[in-house]
């Protein structure tokens, strides 16, 4: 299951550049994660300094 982006993220950049297959970008006021593409590593999730990743 993929990771989701909560509205806590601060848009700092940290978490896709974690991302291993590319999965996440820069959305609409906050980084989003593309479902089908994530690989449910968990990189990003520890990465995160604002916590705003977790499971979906």
């Amino acid at each position: 299951m993929a990771r989701v982006i909560s509205d806590e993220c601060l848009s700092c950049g940290t978490c896709e550049a974690e991302c291993p297959v590319g999965a996440i970008s820069q959305g609409d006021g906050k980084y989003v994660v593309d479902a089908d593409t994530c690989i449910d590593c968990g990189a990003c999730e520890s990465a995160c300094p604002a916590g705003a990743i977790s499971e979906a």
